[in-house]
């Protein structure tokens, strides 16, 4: 009996220590955690507080003498609750000797990043020590523009007074972040931005815009130290150098400023200028106003500042305001080879032609400059004809200074009156005022320029004057008989041109100064040759060149 209790006694001490050891196993293995998705950031968990829940073991773990508060599950689920909720002081609470900056910290990492949401998704708990446990977590981000970016991170747990807590270090925002660390936002720069063309390209060579691009640049529409193109996000650690963990570059980098001046038409401006000196061309949009060309000649910005006499393409103005009067196309004037104005002075037309009855879409089309001196004496008055032009984009007298469209003083006189009807006298006007005066008739509206595409700032610009109907039809007749049977006639202009010649008297004893003003289709222009001679002689030429490159 008694050996067989002293058996007994040895079998159980030697099952209590096989137990022992199992229990110590179990302790130090990989316990597997269910996943955990915290919801977005700055949202409450779906479902209520989600907590990690550690899978049955089939091994009881010995029970410790003193047993800690909680466990490391509960503590990790509860500390990325409050991440996504961005809530710092739940979040300190749970950290064992938090920084001081704990929270900025955190605040600071969110305003680098930018991130519009956060999601944690939470891997297997695994058992480091008695007391020490870590999780591996992924952050998934949606950026602005880069997608999603994602990372994996940390989070280490160990106890502390009898509790489990988050022993806290930077690398759990980003693993790349050390102490003293911080992730920072950058913005790249693309080199100084030059105004463009329309489509983005860059302006032809020697296309005589070069000043107005200037001027484009010195007025701070376009800027001269570079622009942010995309972003990075970096950490920046004490004594090392940047490192960049994420950037985004759009696909499509900016080239420079868009003005509205399309390519090829800045090109065919610019080659119908070849061999010519002081001369402008400026092109236009009729139903949007925007400058579709400026090739200048003159020098400096001249086809926009400069102003000279108009000659017979003001006589489309003068027209308006006759067809706003009572006059029809088909009304019957006289065309002498001069008209002598009541008591005051005598005025021929162009080598004294006498072309008799006419229509007044004949006269037009022949520059009858003693129809319409007659006409405007008879008919209308100085306020009539100064309220036309200004509906055309004139002023009266020079306050808006030199860079007025166009301008002319009140006529007081007949005599002044009449030199005014046909472009002389005080009447005074840019190549650019003269082109929009072709593009109101073209669309009926009178609209002014516009330099740069939709997204830059316009600056304040006139309102748009649209043009009474019969009078816009009735312009539209005259200047399509200028082109079939009038001074433009027989030139080498394609079809569907529509136009008005000018030849202006130099008042410094120069010779005459050539226009040609038109449109075809939804493009005006107008041609202006210094000294040039005839606007069929010296203009019609150049724009006939133009319109052909097109």
């Amino acid at each position: 009996m008694r050996n067989r209790a002293l058996l007994a006694l040895v079998m159980v001490a030697a099952a209590i220590f096989v137990f022992g050891v199992a229990g110590l196993i179990v302790s130090g293995r990989q316990e597997p955690v269910s996943d955990f998705v915290a919801a977005p950031r700055g949202t409450p968990a779906p479902g209520g507080p989600q907590t990690l829940q550690l899978r049955p073991d089939s091994s009881p773990e010995p029970s410790p003498v003193s047993s800690p508060e909680g466990s490391p599950d509960e503590t990790a689920a509860a500390y990325f609750q409050a991440w996504v909720k961005s809530d710092y002081d739940a979040m300190r609470e749970l950290v064992d000797d938090p920084p001081d900056d704990f929270a900025d910290q955190h605040r600071e990492f969110e305003d680098a990043a930018l991130s519009k949401s956060l999601r944690i998704a939470v891997g297997n708990l695994v058992r480091t020590g008695d007391e020490t446990a870590e999780i591996p977590f992924t952050q998934e981000r949606d950026e602005q523009d880069a997608g999603t970016w994602r990372f994996d991170s940390s989070l280490h747990l160990a106890v502390r007074d009898l509790t489990w807590k988050v022993v806290w270090t930077p690398s759990v925002l980003h693993p790349e972040i050390q102490p003293g660390g911080s992730l920072v936002r950058t913005e790249p720069e693309a080199g100084p931005l030059r105004p463009v063309t329309s489509g983005g390209r860059e302006f032809p060579q020697n296309s005589g815009a070069e000043a107005y691009l200037d001027h484009l640049v010195n007025q701070g529409v376009a800027p001269t130290t570079g622009v942010a193109v995309g972003w990075a996000l970096e950490v920046d650690n004490p004594g090392m150098p940047a490192k960049t963990v994420l950037s985004y570059k759009p696909d499509k980098q900016p080239v420079g400023v868009r003005t509205t001046i399309d390519y090829a038409v800045q090109a065919a401006a610019a080659r119908a200028l070849d061999g010519v000196q002081r001369a402008a061309v400026v092109a236009v949009r009729p139903s949007t106003g925007e400058i579709l060309a400026v090739a200048d000649r003159l020098g400096g910005r001249a086809a926009f500042e400069r102003k000279y006499a108009p000659g017979s393409t003001f006589k489309t103005v003068t027209a308006a305001a006759l067809l706003a009067n009572g006059l029809s196309p088909d009304s019957t004037v006289e065309c002498p080879a001069s008209y002598q104005i009541p008591f005051n002075r005598s005025i021929s037309n162009y080598h004294n032609e006498d072309h008799g009855t006419v229509t007044l879409r004949q006269a037009f089309a022949l520059s009858c400059n003693t129809t319409f001196a007659r006409l405007t004496v008879e008919r209308l008055n100085g306020d009539t004809l100064v309220d036309q032009a200004r509906a055309f984009g004139f002023v009266q007298g020079e306050s808006a200074g030199t860079s007025t469209c166009g301008s002319l003083q009140r006529p007081e006189k007949p005599d002044a009156l009449a030199e005014d009807s046909f472009g002389q006298g005080t009447v005074e006007a840019t190549p650019l005022c003269m082109a929009l005066v072709a593009a109101a008739v073209e669309s009926g509206e009178w609209r002014p320029a516009r330099p740069l595409a939709d997204e830059a700032p316009q600056g304040e610009l006139p309102q748009s004057v649209p043009l009474p109907s019969n009078v816009a039809e009735g312009l539209r007749s005259l200047m399509s008989a200028v082109t079939v049977e009038g001074t433009a006639a027989g030139s080498e202009l394609p079809q569907g041109v529509a136009g008005k010649t000018g030849t202006a008297e130099d008042w410094h004893g120069g010779q005459d100064h050539a226009w040609f003003i038109g449109y075809r289709g939804d493009l005006a222009f107008a041609v202006f040759v210094e000294h040039g001679g005839t606007g069929r002689g010296a203009a019609v030429p150049i724009a006939a060149r133009f319109l052909r490159a097109l």
